[in-house]
């Protein structure tokens, strides 16, 4: 068949596909589930049937499955027995969510917000009691202002999408955020959201200037409608607990045309202790410019078990003052100008994300659908540095549990200039790193996952003497719901993690979600609940 005798057929599918009776069918799933036909009844009175009908997938949708598993981020819940949303809706307008948002109370449903799935516990998509999903992922839009070097950012876009459209408007321009590309910026900036720049520009949400929210009566407010406590709120806060945040306001921080990176793997037979101890010394005091990720890992070589310590960084300079500055204060790290990789920002961007050397930066545009390890993380920060004495002993005890490697992220620089309640964010001044627990797998079952979050418990567990007390501080991105879980949302019961994950700022987020959703429609097990409950 020629391309002259496709085009005729093609404008006859284009026409079926926009008819009446194609639109029927499409109704006719709202149809066989009662609770989908109340909610586009619903949506209807606020927005056009049409549009209503094209963004609510019923479980009985051939689409369903497909939309619910393009964001699940950890395949723990990815299985048959996971609980699933009654429906998923996909807003692709403001008024979309406020319609949403509006219909599931009347109708008398929990709805659970996804911005990029990546939330490790799987709580914007996994609930025990009758749910639905609100989708952010449509939600993208990103519009880059040069002149005000400030960006509106949908809160379904990714970072990598982001850095793609920085990258666009300035090569001297970027933003401090996570590494993950595909990380939805919603949920990212929600929960403070940092990066490898942090030590230079501190958290992604102390450069938030404002926001677009849809509240729990339906309304879409920015900074000004919504006030100070709501704005401090959802700038760190988890705003899950306070609304849904359609965008927010960035503004652009400067970066040098030529930034620095370099890669430094070393065992135990090659003084990896020494380069741990001084690491926690240098690291979080060094110039702000400078941030160098440690990873610790168990490994096998030569048949023999030991722990592989790699250092990562990224230095906003030349090479020439890298070496410089390190051979001065970091000379066990024994760093040499050949090894270092002079690189723009977003190279730098690509290369911190694992992709191969020379990739284009459009690569930060795949949002890798359906990409899902079994995985648990959990988090920790440190006050005093873990002495020999205590580092051997943890060399050990990796070895002996397996799999599980930690991450020691430094704080320092700017980190150490921001006031401890200047957003819901606490854990500033006075920490040196924060540590994350990683495990991933690849085998499905209860046997394995038991198997690898155990291993995780253990080594948390075993941490316990070197980590910050009195609360036991986390890091709410890391989500963890082994630092508590409400039932009944009850303030006793959100102080177990609100004061982990907040500390003493606890208390004023009870105090905006008193305010602004009393009844408690938006929650989730990690919710900051309303003072009355």
């Amino acid at each position: 068949m020629n391309g002259a005798t496709m085009r005729p057929l093609l404008l006859l599918l284009l026409l079926l596909l926009l008819s009446p009776v194609v639109f029927n069918l499409r109704l006719s799933f709202a149809a066989s589930d009662p609770i989908n036909q109340s909610l586009l009844q619903c949506l209807s009175k606020t927005i056009p049937a049409d549009e209503a009908s094209s963004i609510v997938y019923s479980q009985s949708h051939p689409s369903y499955s497909s939309v619910l598993r393009a964001y699940i981020r950890n395949a723990r819940f990815n299985t048959s027995s996971t609980p699933k949303p009654l429906l998923i809706i996909t807003p692709s307008d403001d008024s979309h969510v406020s319609a949403a948002v509006t219909c599931a109370q009347r109708l008398g449903f929990r709805l659970k917000i996804r911005s990029g799935g990546h939330d490790f516990e799987g709580l914007s998509y996994v609930s025990d009691n009758p749910f639905f999903v609100l989708d952010m992922f449509k939600l993208r839009a990103i519009t880059v202002d040069m002149a005000d070097e400030s960006a509106w950012v949908g809160a379904g876009a990714t970072l990598g999408e982001l850095y793609y459209n920085i990258w666009k408007n300035s090569k001297v321009h970027g933003f401090p955020a996570g590494v993950c590309p595909t990380v939805g910026v919603g949920g990212h900036i929600s929960g403070a959201g940092y990066g490898n720049m942090i030590r230079k520009y501190g958290l992604s949400v102390d450069h938030v200037v404002d926001a677009k929210l849809v509240d729990v009566n339906g309304r879409i407010l920015d900074r000004k409608a919504m006030g100070e406590d709501l704005f401090w709120a959802i700038r760190g806060g988890g705003a899950a607990s306070f609304g849904v945040v359609l965008a927010y306001k960035i503004k652009l921080v400067p970066v040098p045309e030529k930034v620095t990176v370099f890669r430094v793997e070393k065992l135990l037979a090659e003084k990896a202790t020494d380069i741990a101890l001084k690491w926690q010394s240098v690291a979080p005091a060094t110039a702000d410019n400078l941030f160098m990720r440690m990873l610790i890992q168990p490994v096998t070589r030569n048949k023999k078990k030991t722990v592989r310590i790699t250092v990562i960084a990224l230095y906003l300079g030349d090479s020439d003052s890298l070496v410089s500055l390190l051979n001065k204060e970091f000379p066990e790290l024994g760093i040499v100008k050949q090894i270092c990789n002079e690189t723009s920002w977003i190279d730098s961007v690509l290369r911190w994300a694992n992709f191969d050397p020379a990739t284009p930066p459009t690569a930060l545009l795949d949002r890798d659908p359906n990409d899902a390890d079994f995985l648990k993380r959990k988090s920790d920060y440190v006050q005093t540095p873990i002495p020999r004495k205590g580092l051997e002993p943890l060399w050990k005890k990796l070895i002996e549990i397996g799999k599980v490697g930690l991450v020691f992220n430094p704080y320092g620089g700017q980190m150490n200039r921001v006031k401890s309640d200047e957003s819901p964010f606490p854990h500033r001044a006075g920490n040196l790193y924060k540590i994350q627990y990683s495990v991933t797998w690849e085998q499905p079952g209860n046997e394995a996952d038991k198997n690898f979050t155990t291993q995780v418990k253990l080594l948390h567990e075993f941490m316990t003497q070197f980590v910050s007390k009195n609360p036991r501080s986390a890091y709410l991105n890391y989500r963890d719901i082994d630092v508590g879980r409400t039932r009944n949302w009850s303030y006793e019961e959100g102080k177990t993690y609100g004061q982990s994950y907040f500390n003493g700022n606890y208390e004023r987020l009870v105090d905006v979600k008193t305010a602004v959703d009393p009844k408690n429609f938006f929650r989730n097990e990690q919710s900051i609940p309303p003072r009355s409950k």
